[in-house]
């Protein structure tokens, strides 16, 4: 099986870098199943119904959200009635998050389980992301219920990304990172077969400080002073993202690759 995963789409920019790019990326690398991390879609801040259609439209499987997934207060209701929309798996019981944090998706290649998880280090603290991803796979395990299973750690640190990778390792097809907007440099397939990447980065315009208007940003960071609300750059977007090819006996990861199309980066789109 053929998947990918985008990072986060920030603003206008990243969601018409995605349209553009993602018609001719499912027919260049034979993609399967598509997931995009789009929690910053809608002028930075969350999603709504008539975007998460536009990036369906385009040819998105799955949609993710992360700690903006209540930014619009519409998702409260949408993510109900719409299972290819994920919040993060580890909000706590009692809170009664609306939505689902995990989802088997029946697909003509196969069946696909994705899981979104928040970490915790410096971010807010939910439910242990660890316990959460570990019932998850136990519960829906890769080669018997689920021919491929992705796993989102939405997280700020690297370490706990990396570890996650580890904690996986042999039981997902591919865990990656985001929240953080830039692409690493470690695409690699683990010892057990799990692929890896630390961040796939962001879909969005890279002439920005992640995403984000550099002006306001660098304001901040120079003068501590509070100011205008942050807007998305306007530039050229650059897609980023994770391909994998999966073993079909097993579903664990023969290859991965970063993908990189279109703005200011280097470009890079994996060869078959």
């Amino acid at each position: 099986m053929r998947l990918a995963f985008f990072g986060d789409v920030v603003g206008r920019a990243g969601r018409d870098a995605f349209i553009t790019h993602l018609p001719g990326l499912r027919r260049r690398l034979q993609l399967d199943f598509v997931v995009v991390d789009a929690e910053n879609v809608a002028g930075g801040f969350g999603i709504t119904e008539k975007i998460a259609n536009d990036l369906y439209d385009a040819g998105a499987d799955c949609i993710t959200l992360g700690n903006h997934a209540w930014d619009q207060r519409e998702v409260l209701t949408y993510i109900e009635r719409e299972p290819r929309l994920l919040r993060p798996v580890n909000y706590p019981r009692l809170s009664h998050a609306p939505g689902k944090g995990a989802w088997l998706y029946d697909m003509p290649a196969g069946r696909v389980l994705v899981c979104c998880v928040l970490g915790h280090r410096g971010m807010e603290a939910l439910d242990d992301p660890f316990s959460a991803v570990d019932k998850v796979l136990e519960d829906t395990p890769l080669g018997l219920a689920a021919d491929a299973i992705v796993i989102e750690m939405h997280a700020e640190a690297t370490s706990e990304k990396m570890a996650m990778g580890h904690f996986c390792d042999g039981r997902a097809s591919l865990v990656v990172g985001a929240h953080t907007h830039i692409p690493t440099a470690d695409a690699q397939v683990l010892p057990g077969g799990t692929a890896y990447q630390t961040d796939a980065g962001a879909c969005c315009d890279y002439d920005s400080v992640i995403g984000m208007g550099k002006e306001e940003s660098v304001r901040r960071f120079t003068t501590k002073l509070p100011g205008e609300r942050h807007k998305p750059a306007e530039g050229p977007g650059t897609v980023c993202g994770v391909f994998v090819e999966t073993d079909p006996r097993t579903g664990l990861a023969k290859r991965v690759e970063p993908i990189r199309i279109g703005g200011r980066l280097i470009a890079h789109v994996p060869e078959l």
